[in-house]
Protein backbone atom coordinates (compact mmCIF):
# COMPACT_ATOMS: atom_id res chain seq x y z
CA UNK A 1 0.00 0.00 0.00
CA UNK A 2 1.16 3.57 -0.98
CA UNK A 3 0.44 6.25 1.66
CA UNK A 4 1.13 9.70 0.59
CA UNK A 5 0.75 12.32 2.93
CA UNK A 6 1.46 15.73 1.15
CA UNK A 7 4.17 17.32 2.26
CA UNK A 8 3.19 21.19 4.19
CA UNK A 9 6.81 22.29 2.91
CA UNK A 10 5.64 22.40 -0.48
CA UNK A 11 3.27 25.16 -1.44
CA UNK A 12 2.56 23.32 -5.17
CA UNK A 13 2.35 19.32 -4.76
CA UNK A 14 2.60 17.76 -8.07
CA UNK A 15 0.39 15.14 -8.09
CA UNK A 16 1.44 11.48 -8.16
CA UNK A 17 -0.93 8.70 -10.12
CA UNK A 18 -0.85 6.41 -6.99
CA UNK A 19 -1.71 3.74 -9.22
CA UNK A 20 0.62 3.65 -11.17
CA UNK A 21 3.32 3.88 -8.48
CA UNK A 22 1.44 0.96 -6.88
CA UNK A 23 2.03 -0.91 -10.26
CA UNK A 24 5.69 -0.41 -10.41
CA UNK A 25 6.33 -1.36 -6.75
CA UNK A 26 4.51 -4.28 -7.50
CA UNK A 27 6.65 -4.70 -10.48
CA UNK A 28 10.03 -3.69 -8.93
CA UNK A 29 9.13 -6.01 -5.61
CA UNK A 30 9.15 -9.12 -7.52
CA UNK A 31 12.07 -7.89 -10.01
CA UNK A 32 13.95 -7.40 -6.39
CA UNK A 33 12.62 -11.10 -5.45
CA UNK A 34 10.58 -10.14 -2.30
CA UNK A 35 7.49 -12.06 -1.87
CA UNK A 36 6.08 -10.16 0.94
CA UNK A 37 4.39 -6.92 0.55
CA UNK A 38 5.50 -3.87 1.07
CA UNK A 39 4.31 -0.57 2.26
CA UNK A 40 5.15 3.04 1.43
CA UNK A 41 4.69 5.96 3.00
CA UNK A 42 5.00 8.97 1.30
CA UNK A 43 5.66 12.50 3.63
CA UNK A 44 7.83 15.39 3.75
CA UNK A 45 11.22 16.21 5.45
CA UNK A 46 10.37 16.78 8.48
CA UNK A 47 8.76 13.71 9.04
CA UNK A 48 11.72 12.06 7.56
CA UNK A 49 14.18 13.91 9.40
CA UNK A 50 11.79 12.59 12.71
CA UNK A 51 12.40 8.72 11.48
CA UNK A 52 15.88 9.05 10.70
CA UNK A 53 16.54 10.87 13.82
CA UNK A 54 13.86 8.11 16.16
CA UNK A 55 15.62 4.99 14.32
CA UNK A 56 18.93 5.72 13.03
CA UNK A 57 20.23 8.75 15.00
CA UNK A 58 20.95 10.79 12.72
CA UNK A 59 19.13 14.59 13.05
CA UNK A 60 18.61 15.48 9.43
CA UNK A 61 16.12 14.40 6.48
CA UNK A 62 17.18 12.03 4.14
CA UNK A 63 15.27 11.32 1.00
CA UNK A 64 14.50 7.00 1.40
CA UNK A 65 14.06 5.07 4.82
CA UNK A 66 13.94 1.18 4.94
CA UNK A 67 12.45 -0.77 7.18
CA UNK A 68 12.41 -5.02 6.93
CA UNK A 69 10.15 -6.99 9.14
CA UNK A 70 10.78 -9.12 11.31
CA UNK A 71 12.04 -12.86 9.42
CA UNK A 72 9.30 -14.35 11.62
CA UNK A 73 6.69 -12.35 8.52
CA UNK A 74 8.97 -11.68 6.39
CA UNK A 75 7.42 -13.69 3.66
CA UNK A 76 4.60 -11.86 3.92
CA UNK A 77 5.26 -8.89 4.83
CA UNK A 78 8.54 -7.46 3.28
CA UNK A 79 8.95 -3.96 5.35
CA UNK A 80 8.41 -0.36 5.02
CA UNK A 81 9.83 2.30 3.18
CA UNK A 82 9.60 6.23 3.98
CA UNK A 83 9.91 8.59 1.14
CA UNK A 84 10.27 12.23 1.43
CA UNK A 85 8.49 14.02 -1.45
CA UNK A 86 10.54 17.31 -0.45
CA UNK A 87 13.61 15.77 -1.14
CA UNK A 88 12.41 13.54 -3.85
CA UNK A 89 11.45 17.00 -6.02
CA UNK A 90 14.17 18.71 -5.29
CA UNK A 91 16.41 15.80 -6.96
CA UNK A 92 14.26 15.47 -9.46
CA UNK A 93 15.00 18.74 -10.33
CA UNK A 94 18.20 18.39 -10.16
CA UNK A 95 18.56 15.67 -12.02
CA UNK A 96 16.06 16.43 -14.97
CA UNK A 97 13.45 14.03 -14.46
CA UNK A 98 10.17 13.92 -12.93
CA UNK A 99 9.16 13.46 -9.52
CA UNK A 100 7.36 10.60 -10.49
CA UNK A 101 10.67 8.78 -11.24
CA UNK A 102 12.44 10.11 -8.50
CA UNK A 103 9.53 8.02 -6.67
CA UNK A 104 10.29 4.86 -8.80
CA UNK A 105 14.44 5.40 -8.41
CA UNK A 106 14.22 5.34 -4.51
CA UNK A 107 11.52 2.94 -4.22
CA UNK A 108 13.89 0.55 -6.16
CA UNK A 109 16.64 1.43 -3.66
CA UNK A 110 14.50 1.19 -0.72
CA UNK A 111 13.43 -2.65 -2.17
CA UNK A 112 16.86 -3.68 -2.42
CA UNK A 113 17.89 -2.36 1.25
CA UNK A 114 14.67 -4.72 2.30
CA UNK A 115 16.29 -7.73 0.48
CA UNK A 116 19.18 -7.20 2.84
CA UNK A 117 21.59 -5.44 0.22
CA UNK A 118 23.53 -2.68 1.41
CA UNK A 119 25.81 -0.81 -0.51
CA UNK A 120 27.61 0.75 2.70
CA UNK A 121 29.11 -2.45 3.38
CA UNK A 122 29.44 -4.41 0.17
CA UNK A 123 31.98 -4.70 -2.85
CA UNK A 124 29.24 -2.99 -5.10
CA UNK A 125 27.10 -6.04 -5.18
CA UNK A 126 24.13 -3.44 -4.40
CA UNK A 127 24.88 -0.90 -7.36
CA UNK A 128 25.62 -3.70 -9.72
CA UNK A 129 21.78 -4.74 -9.68
CA UNK A 130 20.47 -1.60 -9.04
CA UNK A 131 22.07 -0.93 -12.40
CA UNK A 132 20.75 -4.32 -13.75
CA UNK A 133 16.93 -3.48 -12.64
CA UNK A 134 17.23 -0.07 -13.23
CA UNK A 135 17.69 -0.87 -17.24
CA UNK A 136 14.80 -3.63 -16.50
CA UNK A 137 12.42 -1.12 -15.00
CA UNK A 138 13.33 1.70 -17.69
CA UNK A 139 14.21 4.20 -14.66
CA UNK A 140 16.79 7.19 -14.95
CA UNK A 141 20.38 6.52 -12.89
CA UNK A 142 19.88 4.69 -10.17
CA UNK A 143 20.73 6.21 -6.26
CA UNK A 144 24.15 4.73 -6.01
CA UNK A 145 24.99 5.88 -9.98
CA UNK A 146 24.35 9.03 -9.21
CA UNK A 147 26.50 9.48 -5.72
CA UNK A 148 29.51 7.37 -7.51
CA UNK A 149 29.17 8.92 -10.51
CA UNK A 150 27.92 12.30 -10.67
CA UNK A 151 27.50 14.04 -14.30
CA UNK A 152 26.84 17.89 -14.28
CA UNK A 153 23.63 17.94 -12.78
CA UNK A 154 23.97 17.22 -9.38
CA UNK A 155 21.06 16.99 -6.09
CA UNK A 156 22.12 17.56 -3.39
CA UNK A 157 23.72 14.07 -1.73
CA UNK A 158 21.61 12.27 1.00
CA UNK A 159 21.87 9.60 2.99
CA UNK A 160 20.19 6.01 2.77
CA UNK A 161 19.03 4.14 5.81
CA UNK A 162 18.60 0.77 6.33
CA UNK A 163 17.64 -1.27 9.13
CA UNK A 164 19.43 -5.04 7.59
CA UNK A 165 17.69 -8.59 7.89
CA UNK A 166 19.59 -10.61 10.36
Amino acid sequence: MITIEPPSTRSNPTPLARPALTRFLNRARKAVGLTGEVDVLLTSDADIKRLNRDFRGKNKPTDVLSFPAPEEIFSQHAGDLAISLDTAAKQAAGFGHSLSDEVRVLMLHGLLHLSGMDHETDKGEMAAREAELRSTLKLPATLIERVTNPKKKSAPKKGVASKRRA
